[in-house]
């Protein structure tokens, strides 16, 4: 089964176990070295909510910094 594609893009987003579609959309953005503001804007969202994105994350993953965000998504395939 091939992965779900992204609202915006169309491109698929990798299956991450417990992150909702725009989550890991949101990783990626921020993985790819992109602030708040410019994930916001690539995916037409406020950066507080992409920060909120982004606290829900970091509690599902159990990530303590964006630096330890970063290489679970590389490691994670995004």
């Amino acid at each position: 089964m091939s992965d779900p594609p992204t609202p915006r893009t169309g491109a698929p987003v990798p299956v991450c176990p417990g992150l909702t579609p725009r989550e890991r959309e949101t990783l990626r953005h921020i993985a790819a070295g992109r602030t708040y503001v410019q994930a916001a804007r690539a995916m037409g969202l406020s950066p507080h909510t992409v920060d909120a994105y982004l606290r829900r994350i970091r509690a599902k993953l159990d990530a303590a910094s964006t630096a330890e965000l970063t290489r679970l998504a590389i490691a994670l395939g995004l």
